[in-house]
């Protein structure tokens, strides 16, 4: 029937979307967006200071994909403490040539799954090969996401893990040892960072949580989880002697790690210049030396929603999964 969407439910995409498809769906992104084959006005916000939250309204358009999209997702730090998730996403795709929707479908289960993948892609481009030992800061979920998509893409033998919740350290703990990693909960973000190959950060903070001399020489950081402004886990003065690679200048310098900053002059603008698909794509290089510390500054981009949707609705259909409605 004409004008029917398909619905797709957040466990439905879980079971079909693996993290291994998620990093490649999101590394192909990466690369069509760096060779302009993918249209993404800036991120809009929608700031709600009277209830400690936002919404986030973003669109795109894939030209390779052949669909366009937009996602409607929250941030609400306060939710764990309601039993609710934090980030909550809607995600509508649709026909680019008559804007019909091709589906409705959960995009909390979606962003988590692209954040995490991003990690994976830049770790795979700018981590050292022969990586071992991971520091994570914050156990939360994208921690999960974020432990399971490096455990493909390096070998990582051991993660320490930092978070003021003993609950979600042992939920964290839980996960790396279905992946054979093994775990170790410490005291402090320093005690984590001491000898770790990568840093991977998914906190909520508006404060540094990592100080420029606790890392060593050829670390590699995801630096997960600034995505608004105000946001910034990194001390500045590592950003300064570190090769920061961004998913998008714009966006980063408004709600990234960078942007905190940016803003203070404690960092030139020009130190803003690689993004993850230019790496990607080849147009310019990934890790360059042995001892360079590479940050991934990751604030989430509408390309990788748009091509995980369109990737994660043409398998519903392939398989006959999701419920279809008439619309309208």
């Amino acid at each position: 029937m004409k004008n029917e969407v398909l619905f797709l439910s957040g466990r439905t995409i879980s079971r079909l979307f693996s993290m291994r498809e998620a990093i490649r769906i999101i590394e192909r992104a990466f690369h069509n967006h760096a060779l302009g084959r993918i249209r993404m006005p800036p991120k809009v916000y929608l700031d709600l200071p009277e209830y400690d939250g936002d919404f986030r309204a973003m669109p795109a358009f894939s030209k390779p994909d052949r669909a366009a999209g937009v996602k409607w997702v929250n941030s609400h730090p306060g939710n764990a403490e309601r039993g609710l998730p934090t980030v909550m996403a809607v995600y509508i795709l649709n026909d680019p040539i008559t804007a019909v929707p091709f589906a409705v479908m959960d995009g909390t289960v979606l962003t988590r799954m692209r954040t995490g993948a991003a990690g994976g892609v830049a770790a795979r481009h700018l981590a050292q090969r022969n990586i071992r030992v991971a520091a994570f800061i914050g156990a939360g979920v994208q921690a999960m996401m974020q432990i399971e998509a490096l455990a493909i893409v390096r070998k990582v033998t051991m993660a320490k893990v930092f978070d003021p919740s003993p609950e979600a350290v042992a939920g964290f703990r839980r996960r790396a040892r279905r992946l054979g990693v093994k775990t170790v909960a410490v005291e402090s973000p320093e005690e984590a960072v001491a000898g770790a190959d990568i840093i991977v950060t998914t906190t909520p903070s508006t404060s540094p949580v990592i100080e420029a001399e606790w890392v060593s020489p050829g670390t590699h950081i995801n630096a997960i989880g600034a995505d608004a402004p105000g946001k910034q886990e990194l001390d500045p003065a590592l950003l300064g002697k570190a090769r920061i690679i961004v998913d998008d200048p714009i966006q980063a310098s408004h709600s990234g790690e960078v942007n905190v900053p940016l803003r203070e002059g404690l960092l030139p603008e020009a130190a803003i210049n690689t993004t993850l698909g230019e790496v990607v794509a080849g147009l310019k290089p990934g890790r360059r030396d042995a001892d360079e510390i590479t940050i991934f500054d990751s604030t989430g981009l509408a390309v990788q929603d748009v091509a995980a949707a369109s990737f994660i609705y043409r398998k519903a259909i392939k398989e006959g999964r999701g419920r279809k409605l008439r619309l309208f």
